[in-house]
């Protein structure tokens, strides 16, 4: 995958932040920003899958009645 550059400007006391907890887990500070980025993405995209689940759940038997009459005769699989 491409790399690319990406400047920004934080507080002396973030970056120095990032420069400690990057050096606790052993990789550079690209590293570092990267996994937090990755990882805050990937918890975005979880709720955003636990909140339409939740969804589902609660509206289950208004789709049920809805789609029941229109359903039938189909088969999933």
């Amino acid at each position: 995958m491409a790399k690319t550059q990406l400047n920004v400007r934080v507080e002396e006391s973030t970056a120095d932040t990032a420069r400690e907890r990057a050096l606790q887990r052993g990789v550079s500070v690209n590293r570092y920003i990267e996994e937090l980025v990755l990882r805050e993405a990937g918890e975005a995209g979880q709720t955003f899958v636990d909140s339409a689940a939740d969804f589902m759940k609660q509206y289950e038997s208004v789709f049920a009645d809805e789609l029941g009459s229109a359903g039938e005769g189909r088969q999933h699989g």
